[in-house]
């Protein structure tokens, strides 16, 4: 099955802490059905300090479920389901099914 949300793509938060939230993606893991949003879902996490970086306290993002995500409509930016189209030229390209724009190509 072809992934429906990847890498660089705008989604929001549905559900969680950070529900509303929007934000890019950043890393996707097909394996868990997890993915990295930027400024979404920090952690605190303690970092010992090593040669080349310092330690202390930092905030990073951690992963979030898939089914807490959602495609970010083009045309008016809320929250929208995704679907697949073949173009005329074989190609195979996302479709919101909101408004019915295609997301890539």
């Amino acid at each position: 099955m072809a992934a429906k949300i990847k890498k660089g793509d705008r989604v929001i938060v549905l559900a969680g802490k950070d529900k509303g939230r929007t934000g890019e993606v950043i890393e996707v893991n097909p394996k868990d059905n997890r993915a990295l949003v930027r400024g979404v879902n920090l952690v605190r996490k303690h970092q010992r300090q090593t040669a080349n970086q310092e330690g202390g306290i930092i905030s990073k993002e951690a992963s979030i479920h898939i089914s807490n995500l959602a495609m970010s409509d083009p045309k008016d930016d809320k929250p929208t389901r995704v679907g697949f189209k073949t173009l005329n030229d074989g190609r195979k390209v996302r479709v919101a099914k909101r408004s019915g724009e295609t997301i890539d190509g």
